[in-house]
């Protein structure tokens, strides 16, 4: 990809890399041409993203004395989409559909979220209320033949009562517009000339699947974040160039890739993973420059935690992702998401247990260490009560409160009749097993055993939980990347520019016009070449793969199998075995969807050059550190001065900008080349 800048001969070399999270945005600085590279850590700005945004941003050149006009590429990875969809804070939006399907969305589906109760459970409130969803008569069949001609007065006057409605998005949605999209794209028409305002969105350019729920959801949470993203983007853009930064901006979408402003306008629901899916494609990154390619990551934050797991070297995919009570199907990098990060709150129920997150202390008020005004218990309280931290962070901008934390911790030990230690380590107890039962999911529940894995913790909070977590399942390898705290924010640095086209089939294995197939993946292909030109990759940066999802006849989900695989039966027998343990070699196999994955190969950057140097003492000091043995003196070492080739014993504390790692009694750590701090049990 070449940037207009360097069309103009203008020699720019600057990545920046910004990641928006709950509590803190981090912001990774590179020079493409050296590979050196300088971090930033700012206070998330709720009210305004785009605040922190340049915030950080002008923190990292600052730090490396460089200039806004030497900015190449900027690269974001944002949770402005999800936060709106679980906070109910989209804009009102209307969905338009077939004559006789208005109750689409509230039928849904017979089956309950996960982890919800059967006699507990709650449908919960659709994102389109009965009164702003209109139909429409028309029909396309399976097979793309107009059976019904399209109502366009229905058409026009749906559009006017969304809009007396006070809707301020419409999302089209109509039957087997997959196979045929005249009738959606004719009704995007009337409704672009009836309400030229509003924000439109219609299923063929979202989710052209099978799947009427699935992808009437797809559609309207689309519409619904529209509005606001296009705003955000647009403030981004607006702040960028005033700080003088006249760079492509490249947003972070679910599926592990980057895309322009202008695609993820019309498609913003494709960022609802962003920020999560960046620190994915970063520990890949950097594990395989330690030569590690098969690893659970556990990125824990401020709010949340997000669980992936990768089997040699490959992000798997997923299309039956949910943001919070919702599905949705895009396809977005198979992860699992709980509320269990550094600002989880700790509380007693009314029952007398202790009880850890999902809610948060967040940005503001923090946690109580913080001196923010936060009064209530959070897992960084416990982890500072066990002398975990050190005595600030952010490289000594932002200093803690030990009394603070011991004050708050003892809001639940007191009514437990617990001492501060004892309620510290029950905190960071419960959040430790609420996440190595979302490692389960990704791992046992899918045919792998963790023990064969690496773990690779980072978020800001990760690298303290690392050891603990691993001796939990069993595993007996961590590696900590080098900037573990803003490692989402190094991940962009890594992502291509990645796209997906679908089209739905729903073709018999057995005796299946493989010609015609052909003919479909050929139209993906001009869709993709179009996409390609729009994001201006170049021939050679190019890749293209086909792949099929199958399924067993009647089976309710498919596998993605390589559409180029000797024998696609026998592919998919073997990727259903994998994850269930059986096949069955009776029933007939169908070719429900095909999907052309499209990869637009972005410069990568040089190799960053090694920490410290051979001799350098990395000691900066000792701590007092409570083990369930007894209080020890832990050493504190400042990662910045570990050289490669450093081998050090636990107990230790290891500092750092962006994060701070313990390394428990019994583990060695190994300070790698690459710079990556290689964990060892025993």
């Amino acid at each position: 990809m070449q940037s207009r800048e360097s069309r103009a001969g203008i020699s720019r070399n600057l990545l920046v890399a910004v990641d928006i999270g709950g509590t803190f945005t981090d912001i990774t600085l590179q020079d493409a041409a050296t590979g050196q590279a300088w971090t930033a850590k700012t206070p998330s700005t709720p009210h305004d993203p785009s605040e922190a945004f340049l915030n950080g941003v002008t923190l990292a050149l600052e730090a490396a004395g460089r200039t806004a006009a030497e900015t190449a590429r900027v690269l974001h990875g944002t949770t402005v989409a999800t936060n709106l969809i679980l906070e109910g804070r989209t804009a009102p939006t209307a969905l338009l559909t077939n004559a006789g399907f208005r109750h689409v969305l509230e039928i849904g589906r017979a089956d309950l979220p996960r982890r919800d109760n059967l006699w507990a459970w709650i449908k919960p409130k659709r994102p389109v209320p009965p009164g702003l969803v209109f139909e429409a008569a028309g029909r396309i069949a399976a097979d793309g033949t107009e059976l019904v001609p399209l109502d366009e007065q229905a058409v026009r006057d749906a559009a006017r009562a969304a809009i007396a409605g006070g809707a301020r998005a419409i999302a089209v949605c109509f039957l087997h517009a997959f196979t045929n999209p005249i009738h959606e794209r004719r009704a995007l028409a009337i409704l672009g000339e009836e309400a030229p305002g509003l924000a439109l969105s219609a299923s063929v350019d979202v989710f052209p699947v099978v799947r009427e729920y699935e992808r009437s959801m797809a559609t309207v949470l689309n519409a619904a974040v529209m509005p606001a993203v296009s705003t955000y983007i647009a403030r981004l853009e607006d702040r960028l160039a005033g700080a003088g930064i006249a760079a492509p901006l490249l947003l972070m979408k679910s599926n592990g890739g980057v895309a322009g402003a202008a695609s993820i306008r019309q498609a913003p629901a494709q960022t609802a993973l962003s920020g999560p899916a960046a620190g994915v494609v970063g520990a890949r990154a950097v594990c395989a420059a330690a030569g590690v390619e098969n690893l659970i990551t556990v990125d824990i934050g401020g709010t949340s935690a997000d669980i992936c797991l990768i089997a040699k070297g490959e992000l798997g995919l997923t299309q039956t992702g949910r943001v919070g009570p919702w599905p949705l199907s895009l396809p977005m990098v198979d992860m699992v998401t709980i509320g269990a990060g550094g600002g989880s709150l700790a509380r007693v129920a009314a029952d007398g247990a202790l009880t850890v997150g999902p809610q948060s202390a967040g940005a503001a008020p923090g946690p109580a260490c913080y001196m923010r005004g936060g009064t209530e218990p959070t897992v960084t309280d416990a982890h500072m009560v066990l002398g975990h931290l050190p005595p600030s962070l952010l490289g000594g901008r932002m200093a803690l409160d030990p009394a603070l934390a011991e004050a708050a911790v003892a809001r639940v030990a007191e009514p437990l009749g617990l001492t501060l230690e004892q309620a510290a380590r029950g905190i960071l107890a419960i959040a430790d097993n609420n996440m190595v039962g979302a490692i389960r999911v990704v791992s046992v529940e899918r045919g792998h055993d963790p023990r064969d894995f690496t773990l690779v913790p980072f978020g800001g909070a990760g690298p303290l939980h690392g050891c603990a977590l691993a001796e939990l399942l069993g595993v007996t390898r961590v590696l900590v990347p080098p900037a573990p705290g803003v490692l989402c924010a190094q991940g962009l640095l890594a992502a291509d520019l990645k796209a997906e086209f679908t089209r739905s089939v729903a073709e018999p294995l057995k005796g299946a016009d493989m010609a015609r197939l052909g003919g479909v993946f050929t139209a993906l292909e001009a869709e993709a070449a179009a996409w390609f030109a729009a994001e201006e990759v170049a021939g050679p940066d190019r890749r293209l793969r086909r792949v099929a999802l199958m399924r067993y006849e009647e089976q309710g989900h498919e596998l993605a199998v390589a559409w180029d695989a000797p024998d696609l039966g026998a592919a998919f027998a073997e990727a259903h075995r994998a994850l269930y343990g059986f096949d069955l070699p009776a029933v007939a196999i169908e070719i429900v969807t095909l999907r052309l994955e499209a990869v637009g190969i972005l410069p990568a950057p040089a190799a960053s050059p090694p920490q410290g140097a051979a001799g350098d003492s990395a000691e900066v000091g000792r701590q007092r550190m409570l083990l369930p043995e007894g209080a020890v003196e832990a050493v504190v070492l400042d990662r910045a001065r570990l050289a490669a080739g450093a081998v050090f014993a636990g107990p230790a504390i290891v500092t750092q900008l962006d994060a701070t790692t313990v390394v428990a009694p019994g583990w060695t750590a190994t300070m790698h080349p690459s710079g990556a701090l290689l964990l060892a049990r025993g």
